[in-house]
């Protein structure tokens, strides 16, 4: 794959051939995201380019809409005194306005400072005082509330800008709206009306776009300084794929304070793809079905759940019929990748399946996805293969928010499951002597925000990002991720034990498992924690007269410990010796964001957990 600057018009702001050189980018590329935004305006401005909500209707916007209205707010900013690289926080779930306010920021030259909505009013403080944004954008009343309570540790900020509902305190100029601010950027192009082109035309390719502050697993959160030369190799690689263009649409429900939410925006710029645009996890496989996308990116989690539902529902003579179909469509991709032939009865025989079971499970995700994408964790092997036997391709990613979401892909021409694809093109990758992989190119960040010592513990002298996360390539460059380097442990007889790789197994084996984490560290056997799905087992207790019973009740009852059991049984038959689970137990709840065992990206944090659970782990050995 190469970039084709002949796809992007030269009317737009484009990096001379100096700053091509600094950047990594191809000459006549855009400048900055916000040319390659109005780039986009101007060859598909008639298109669809959003569909959200309102109430429960869906609304479609089109590229020409989405710039008068980005504009516009863009111009209420350079109305307020905002600056060049001057930050701008977004605190909201997945929403249009998010995007439009992203953009709008952008356009006039400032930076996105991002913010989970989840996070607490502690950790929402910091960021936005570390990062010296001087606006934020809330959501809601809830999410102002959680501003004015630490309105005096936030002494750079100059203005709350409300999406949602009037401030309850209006005689208070500290808090607007998004429409007010609208009208104040009306008025300020009235009188200046270039002042947003101007600013678009003024942003260097290196200057600052997005500060995204890692969720992090473990210690305060980092903020990641992204500049806009990141954001525009990574929209031009995902155009690159070749086949997503203006008739396609994704749903967009990924947290945009998160790289892989932003980085499917980039791609959106630079492909010209609709995005349908709702953050709610539960509405995921509902808005699936109404909106039928053509695409859609994921984190592991979501495929695991939608597999385990699917696998759960089957029953009786369905069943039979069921497995059936997938014992054929996985010898079928079998032979297929190992360039075997395909006996004819057997073609009959999925064309069969294909019919009767698989057209049904592509139907539950809208009937025309062509690929999805997976990233932000493993996807286990095992969960993409079966769905590339119902004909539902996952293509699986890696990156770090340090390298602006994607810095490897597997292409829908290029692909090999259970690897996360090859390193982008005008990126280099290579193997430390201690396994780590290493990452150089024009998508790795600035560095750390205000933090020059993990700057540099971050980055090799060299000028290679040091991810954390231990890899093996293949002769044809396609990464294999074995897991974190500080999640990897040595058992008390010198084993070294890969936890992901043991927890990602059993998620594919159980489809009524929530989470497992594996630990050891020095011990003389690995033990688990494991935590059910609220869903998948109300479901099973109801067949199975439990149906009365509260989650507690059940995972405290025999029959689940029995049946989850089986499933560990399962999974110690088809490890080493060593990595076999001698003892488990299963915790009271399943893992949330709320309770602070994971980030909003759906990642463990493992630390938490063995902390809250130290008792319970010691006992193990006891």
């Amino acid at each position: 794959m190469s970039i084709d600057s002949n796809q992007r018009s030269t009317s737009s702001p484009t990096t001379s051939r100096a700053d091509t050189a600094r950047a990594g980018l191809a000459e006549n590329a855009p400048a900055n995201l916000a040319a390659m935004f109005f780039d986009r305006v101007r060859r598909s401005g008639d298109k669809e380019a959003f569909r959200k909500l309102d109430g429960d209707r869906w609304v479609s916007l089109t590229w020409n809409d989405t710039a008068a209205q980005v504009e516009a707010v863009a111009a209420g900013l350079l109305a307020l005194g905002i600056a060049p690289e001057d930050r701008v926080a977004i605190a909201s779930s997945t929403r249009y306005e998010w995007v439009l306010a992203d953009l709008a920021i952008m356009c006039a030259g400032a930076a996105t400072t991002t913010v989970y909505p989840t996070s607490n009013a502690a950790d929402t403080a910091y960021i936005i005082g570390d990062s010296g944004s001087r606006v934020v954008g809330a959501e809601d009343a809830t999410q102002l509330a959680t501003r004015t309570e630490r309105r005096g540790e936030l002494p750079n900020v100059d203005k709350v800008v409300l999406f949602d509902a009037a401030p309850d305190t209006p005689g208070d100029d500290w808090v607007t709206t998004l429409a007010d601010l609208t009208a104040l950027g009306e008025e300020h192009l009235r009188k200046h009306p270039t002042s947003v082109r101007d600013a678009v035309a003024g942003v260097r390719p290196d200057q600052l776009a997005t500060l995204i502050y890692t969720s992090g697993t473990t210690g305060k959160p980092k903020g990641v300084r992204l500049p806009h030369r990141a954001w525009v190799y990574e929209g031009i690689t995902v155009a690159e794929f070749g086949t997503l263009g203006e008739d396609d649409l994704q749903l967009l429900w990924l947290p945009l304070a998160h790289a892989f939410g932003k980085v499917l925006i980039s791609g959106q710029l630079a492909c010209g793809f609709a995005s349908a645009i709702d953050g709610r996890v539960d509405k995921i496989v509902e808005n699936m079905g109404v909106v039928r996308p053509t695409f859609m990116g994921a984190a592991p989690r979501i495929f695991e759940k939608a597999h385990a539902k699917v696998v759960t529902s089957q029953k009786g003579v369905k069943k039979k019929l069921f497995d059936a179909a997938f014992s054929v469509g996985r010898e079928v991709d079998r032979r297929r990748f190992a360039g075997e032939k395909v006996p004819l009865p057997m073609q009959l025989a999925h064309g069969l399946f294909d019919r009767l079971v698989f057209s049904k499970i592509r139907e539950v995700f809208g009937g025309r996805i062509k690929f999805m994408i997976s990233g932000a964790a493993p996807l286990n092997r095992d969960i993409a293969e079966w769905f590339h036997a119902a004909g539902l391709l996952i293509l699986e990613g890696y990156g770090l928010t340090e390298t602006a979401a994607g810095a490897f892909i597997n292409r829908p021409d290029n692909y090999r499951l259970g690897t996360v694809g090859q390193v982008f093109d005008g990126a280099q990758v290579r193997i430390a002597d201690s396994g780590e992989v290493q990452i150089k190119g024009p998508n790795v960040m600035e560095g750390y925000h205000n933090l020059p010592d993990k700057t540099a513990e971050a980055i090799t002298p060299d000028g290679w990002l040091r991810t954390g996360d231990k890899g093996e390539l293949d002769a044809d460059g396609f990464l294999t991720i074995t897991g974190r380097i500080k999640d990897l442990f040595k058992t008390s007889g010198g084993k070294y034990i890969a936890p992901p790789a043991i927890e990602g197994r059993f998620m594919a084996l159980c489809p009524y498992a929530g989470h497992m984490l594996v630990f050891g560290e020095a011990r003389n056997f690995c033990v688990a924690l494991i935590t059910v799905d609220p869903d998948a087992i109300a479901d099973w207790a109801k067949e199975n007269g439990l149906g009365d019973k509260s989650y507690r009740e059940l995972v405290e009852s025999e029959e689940v410990k029995q049946l989850i059991g089986g499933y560990v049984d399962q999974l110690n038959s088809e490890l080493n010796r060593w990595e076999t689970i001698k003892k488990w137990a299963l915790l009271p709840s399943d893992l949330s964001i709320e309770g602070g065992e994971l980030t909003p990206s759906l990642k463990v944090k493992r630390a938490v957990v063995e902390e809250k659970n130290k008792e319970l782990l010691d006992s193990f050995y006891s």
